[in-house]
């Protein structure tokens, strides 16, 4: 970075910056002293964020998504400037039938958190599942059975705090697996650097390619639209059970609400998209041993079928992994899949990965802290652009920060 361009000196200026996407590494590494709570516009915050002891906050700023990302060293078979390292790309879904049609798309996460409990590889997962007290809600669980597992199939379009069970999971001195978004999975790669119990007992990262978490304003509002409150509710499913599935709303007097995948997200407007998501390095998994995407051909479905992910391995811990539950048959690889697919299947990340170095400029030039990255190639990308799309990029992100749509009180 150059000397106009740099990252947050504390967790309140990464807060304060809109750079904090609550991955809830805060609330672990203090133990829960500091609380991860939501914010008048949805998110996820530590609170508070300025209380934080001189070793505390020097741990999570090594540490912190919204200060560093940095990919693991490229020494794997395959590379790709967009994608990063990798060992193979294919078509996949959960060997099981049930768990293929009520999960998010193919059910491959799943299906892998199944197979390592059922081969004894791990005691448990770390992962995130519907709040069952408040199902518009999302909370992070310790699943130790398969049933568990299964329990927590689905997409989770909204804020949660995944490591906010780190500690907990640390505690218990027992091999387990993590699932979860790639900006969290930076975290924790970032922060075994600090803490060796990371990789003495985190034996398997999974992580889902993310187009961006959702404030829960956007949940909020469909509620709004059709005329339910958030207390009335027993369901709130954004898809699966087919694929993609409808978005799905029960309340307590027994009505349905849905909608469906493409009505839901039809207007990018109304997203409510984080904004350190708008800037994300690595939306693509790069830290994870296996990452599942989308595969619909131009970027949104046109139907439902019966489910597929494409599914990435990143290292030869991933490819043992996949290559030990299709033995098992709690996981079906289909055909290779090469990255001129994945570009089609996933059109935004390509363009966001692009335009990252313009955005960052942008938002330095105006005064905003920045990400401090390393290999993620965007200064190579961002050489694609035209001088006109260089600019309109980085004249976007400049306003949005100094209209304070960026930043948060």
């Amino acid at each position: 970075m150059t000397a106009r361009m740099k990252a947050a000196s504390s967790i309140s200026e990464v807060v304060r910056s809109g750079l904090c996407i609550g991955c809830g590494l805060c609330e672990a590494v203090t133990d829960g002293r500091v609380r991860m709570k939501e914010t008048a516009q949805g998110s996820l915050r530590p609170d508070p964020s300025a209380e934080f002891s001189p070793k505390e906050e020097a741990l999570l700023l090594n540490a912190c998504p919204g200060v560093r990302i940095e990919a693991p060293p490229e020494s794997v078979s395959n590379f790709e400037d967009v994608w990063g390292a990798y060992e193979t790309m294919a078509e996949a879904y959960a060997g099981d039938s049930d768990i293929r049609h009520r999960a998010a798309t193919g059910g491959v996460l799943t299906a892998l958190g199944v197979h390592l409990l059922k081969a004894g590889k791990i005691a448990f997962i770390l992962h995130v599942r519907a709040d069952p007290d408040r199902p518009m809600r999302s909370i992070f669980v310790m699943s130790e059975t398969v049933e568990a597992v299964k329990a927590a199939t689905g997409s989770r379009y909204g804020p949660v705090a995944p490591l906010a069970g780190l500690e907990a999971a640390l505690k218990r001195e027992e091999p387990f697996a993590v699932v979860a978004k790639p900006c969290d999975l930076n975290a924790l790669f970032n922060f075994a650097r600090s803490d060796p119990r990371i990789n003495r007992y985190c034996r398997f990262r999974l992580a889902m390619v993310c187009g961006g978490q959702s404030r829960l304003t956007k949940s909020r509002a469909l509620l709004e639209e059709f005329g339910v409150r958030e207390e009335d509710l027993t369901l709130f499913r954004y898809r699966g059970y087919g694929n993609p599935g409808l978005t799905r709303v029960e309340t307590r007097d027994g009505s349905t609400f849905t909608k469906t995948y493409n009505q839901l997200w039809e207007d990018e407007g109304t997203w409510e998209i984080e904004s350190r998501c708008k800037i994300c390095p690595d939306a693509l998994g790069e830290c994870a041993d296996v990452a599942a995407a989308d595969i619909w051909p131009g970027g949104a479905p046109e139907g439902e079928d019966d489910g597929f992910n494409g599914i990435i391995t990143r290292n030869q811990r991933g490819v043992h992994l996949v290559a030990d539950a299709q033995t098992a048959g709690d996981l079906v690889v289909g055909k290779d899949l090469s990255v001129a697919e994945f570009n089609d299947f996933q059109p935004h990340q390509v363009r966001k990965k692009h335009a990252l170095l313009p955005r960052l400029e942008g938002m330095a030039e105006a005064g905003s802290a920045i990400l401090d990255i390393d290999r993620v190639r965007y200064q190579r990308l961002s050489e694609t652009l035209t001088d006109d799309d260089f600019t309109a990029q980085k004249k976007g992100a400049f306003d949005r920060v100094k209209s304070g749509r960026f930043s948060e009180n």
